[in-house]
């Protein structure tokens, strides 16, 4: 069944200005609505290196939900385990500023409790053919522990990933269970409750070994913008992985294509370096783009070997 993703949805609206822009100011510009959500771009990153992921989610009855599942059909993603139910979809507004970064936004999430209900009926068949599990860490904590009780149970690795640190630090105690968690460096300040924005990548990678180390969580990796990543484990190994130099368009989906490209990687049998440097040229070529996922790639540019990944029926 590939790699199966289970999160949320979104429609992402996003604001360009075409000329300076000016903060607090009306701005003359140009705006665009794509699907996102990081769940739902994770599942179309892994499915645009050609990895027949499955997903698990959400959508509404509206044009806009039934889109956003027949866009994953085309891709090549595994829409079985979508439902169609009321307030099915969150929304994105955000706004960017000439170099492609976001300068304000806000989100409405979706009621995600389908999801339990999705696990209960359909979690055996879902878990036992899959090749990784990749779980929304802000999701409700009660589909957080059917999906560890499932992959405990078929023998599962899960990997995390945070649309919303404030609401995943609640649940960290659950974070054992999770063969690798990314954030960024943002995000890790506030888990760890500390601040890390003025630290380089070194004084950064030490810190992560003491605090994996400390709190027995078996991989992490933090994203740190232009500077690149740093990864450790709990048991010591640990590194440092330069980005890649690109134009800036927009930035956003870049940390979800990373979070994708390390998650192929380390389900793939690649080493946690290699699969931190997948995750990184993904991201480039996000960056690059006005997309929120990644272009075509074949698995055999990242050293996967093809005839590993099975096809769902």
């Amino acid at each position: 069944m590939g790699i199966v993703v289970i999160g949320a949805v979104f429609v992402d609206i996003k604001g360009y200005p075409s000329m300076q822009y000016i903060a607090g100011g009306r701005n003359v510009g140009n705006v665009v609505q794509v699907h996102g959500g990081v769940s739902r771009n994770i599942a179309e990153d892994i499915a645009n290196v050609e990895l027949r992921p499955t997903f698990v989610g959400l959508v509404d009855e509206t044009g806009i939900g039934i889109d956003v599942v027949d866009k994953l059909k085309n891709h090549k993603v595994n829409t079985k385990y979508i439902r169609k139910v009321k307030d099915g979809l969150g929304s994105w507004l955000a706004i960017f500023d000439n170099s492609g970064d976001v300068v304000a936004s806000i989100s409405k999430r979706p009621d995600l409790s389908e999801i339990a209900r999705i696990l209960d009926e359909q979690g055996d068949e879902i878990f036992k053919d899959a090749d990784s599990i990749i779980i929304e860490f802000d999701m409700e904590k009660d589909i957080l522990k059917r999906v560890f009780a499932l992959a405990q149970k078929y023998d599962k690795k899960v990997y995390a990933v945070v649309s919303n640190m404030t609401i995943a630090v609640e649940r960290r105690d659950l974070l054992k269970n999770c063969a690798c968690f990314v954030c960024n460096q943002q995000e890790a300040g506030i888990f760890f409750s500390d601040v890390y924005d003025d630290m380089d990548p070194e004084q950064l990678r030490e810190i992560l070994v003491c605090k994996l180390k400390a709190s027995q969580i078996p991989k992490m990796v933090i994203t740190l913008g232009e500077l690149g990543s740093v990864y450790a484990t709990c048991d010591g190994e640990s590194g440092y992985v330069k980005s890649r130099q690109v134009v800036v368009t927009d930035t956003t989906g870049a940390g979800d294509s990373f979070f994708a490209g390390v998650a192929i990687g380390l389900t793939y049998g690649k080493s946690f370096r290699e699969s931190c440097e997948i995750g990184t040229r993904l991201a480039a070529s996000v960056i690059a783009t006005k997309e929120n996922v990644c272009p075509r790639f074949l698995p055999e540019e990242f050293g996967i070997d093809a005839s590993m990944i099975k096809d769902f029926e």
